[in-house]
């Protein structure tokens, strides 16, 4: 018989801002960026198999099964630790698909950092991370779980408090590919580097995909033009999502409401600390106490 499921938390982000600072000698392009994680996203539930099988019952429509993130975290990891588990993985998905949100890599992060837990492997963050970067260099930031200055290609992260805000996020319903933008010509790539107190003294940044976006993708224009009129509205990653911060969870669900279709809006607030994390905690005490109670009854 499979174990029971367990759910665990698959947060979005947003980039604060995203500077492209250079190219290394591979094509990949060099960035500045600030990730900040949320407390609103997808929801994973995994169920530990008595045999080696992984397998995926709810997903994202349309993409192949080994294609997902999900299932290639798993056969990854266990590729890495020599495990002989297996896993069933259920996605229910919130994050809107090709959204600049990081859903694909947030909830590859989740299989890396519950399944560490479930299958007992004890592998520290650090390998976690070099496993999640194979899989993509957004998954890093979500393994370890808390809003960070980025640099390289995404994958050298310094952690960073960030203050606490509330965000209207809306999805144009436009799906942006973000290998297209890299190779525009009109992409800007020789930003000046930023320094991390620079950018907390609140020195002027923006998103060096916005003026591509802009330009090529009408209905993300049309998004930031109305969500402008209560912020400084901006892309996230490469899109094609945009967000506006606000002072308080009230005013970012009233504006939320007023979101004209055919967009979709989300009120959703920045987290510091990951919703993974505190899922984590609470699994490991929840076992611990299960733990006691099972000594205590044996004497």
């Amino acid at each position: 018989m499979s174990e029971a499921w367990s759910r665990w938390p698959a947060p979005a982000k947003l980039n604060l801002f995203l500077h492209i600072v250079g190219r290394r000698a591979d094509g990949y392009h060099l960035l500045q960026t600030v990730f900040q994680l949320l407390d609103w996203g997808d929801e994973l539930r995994l169920r530990v198999r008595t045999d080696d099988a992984i397998e995926r019952h709810a997903g994202l429509d349309g993409i192949d099964v080994q294609a997902d993130l999900a299932v290639r975290a798993a056969h990854a990891l266990r590729a890495h630790s020599g495990s002989t588990r297996g896993v069933d993985i259920a996605v229910d998905k919130r994050i809107p698909v090709g959204a600049g949100l990081g859903g694909g890599s947030s909830d590859a992060a989740t299989v890396l950092v519950a399944l560490n837990e479930l299958w007992q492997l004890r592998l520290s963050d650090d390998v976690l991370a070099t496993i999640g970067l194979s899989l993509g260099a957004d998954v890093p930031v979500f393994v370890r779980g808390c809003s960070a200055w980025a640099e390289g290609i995404g994958e050298l992260l310094t952690p960073i408090d960030l203050p606490s805000m509330s965000y209207v996020i809306v999805d144009p319903g436009a799906h942006v590919p973000t290998a297209e933008l890299f190779q525009a010509s009109e992409l800007t790539r020789n930003s000046p580097h930023l320094t991390i107190p620079g950018f907390l003294d609140g020195v002027e940044t923006a998103n060096a995909f916005a003026p591509v976006v802009r330009a090529r993708f009408p209905r993300v224009a049309a998004a930031l033009d109305w969500l402008g009129r209560y912020g400084d509205a901006r892309l996230s990653g490469s899109g094609g999502c945009i967000f506006v911060a606000v002072a308080s969870d009230e005013r970012a669900a009233e504006i939320a409401l007023q979101c004209p279709p055919p967009y979709r809006a989300y009120a959703v607030r920045g987290m510091n600390r990951s919703p993974l994390r505190v899922a984590l905690d609470a699994y490991r005490s929840r076992q611990d106490c299960a733990q006691r109670e099972h000594r205590d009854a044996l004497k």
